[in-house]
């Protein structure tokens, strides 16, 4: 069983008078274990792709599965709690909530399903102690850096177990040690535990730590390749120019 699964989405918006097509017949699919950057100018409809995947936007036809499931069919309230339960979501800009501790903005997402007895507790400490964060346990994201702060995102997004976990140009507001860091961190999530990731990003060298690359254009899937080789970033940039001539 693939663990997402895209089958052919559009997805429209209206600018004013006209409509743009964000997304015309989109499909792919990832194995468990799988890390998947998505590449492609403003525009292309990488993040609107994102958001299909994550249940935070609907498509117009088409459907997004994440084990087996068809989201797209799921009631609001039922797409929350399987959106908690199953999907994992790191954002550039953090989202960490400003009065909470790194312990307690990881643990966030078990206690609103109440599971903030001694096993979470456990499970929260596990988290801490592989991102290297078992000293900031007690830190709130103001006395954190950047790249800190995106680990502890990225330990939430761990936390309940999910099927997917899904990134938004999750090194745009790092400096090149700390972008490095996270992507590090996300390739081996992938290789070494299995997770399968989803990443959007504009950037070459990051999007080498993935697996495989694709590349939107115009709200089309033009090209899906491998990155074996291509670890300096520099011959994945000269692949990807020539995908979006």
């Amino acid at each position: 069983m693939a663990p997402l699964v895209v089958e052919n989405v559009t997805k429209q918006f209206r600018q004013g008078d006209r409509l743009v097509q964000a997304l015309n017949g989109v499909s792919l699919e990832l194995c468990q274990g799988q890390f998947l950057a998505i590449m492609g100018a403003s525009g292309s409809g990488k993040s609107t792709l994102l958001h299909l995947m994550a249940g935070l936007a609907r498509p117009d036809s088409g459907r997004v599965l994440i084990n087996s499931i068809s989201i797209g069919e799921l009631s609001d309230r039922e797409l929350t709690l399987f959106r908690r339960r199953n999907i994992g979501l790191v954002f550039q800009s953090f989202n960490l909530i400003p009065t909470l501790t790194a312990e307690e903005n990881i643990g966030l997402p078990l206690m609103l399903e109440g599971k903030n007895g001694s096993t979470g507790a456990a499970k929260i400490g596990e988290l801490l102690e592989s991102l290297g964060l078992s000293r900031r346990r007690t830190h709130r994201p103001d006395a954190m850096s950047g790249g800190e702060q995106q680990r502890v995102a990225i330990g939430r997004a761990l936390v309940s177990d999910p099927a997917v976990i899904l990134a938004d140009e999750p090194t745009g507001n790092l400096d090149s040690a700390n972008s490095r860091s996270v992507c590090e961190l996300l390739r081996d999530l992938s290789q070494i535990h299995g997770k399968t990731i989803v990443m959007v990003t504009h950037e070459p060298t990051v999007a080498a730590y993935a697996q495989e690359v694709a590349v939107l254009k115009d709200g089309r899937l033009i090209e899906r390749f491998a990155t074996d080789g291509m670890q300096d970033g520099q011959t994945l940039a000269a692949r990807y120019q020539e995908c979006v001539r």
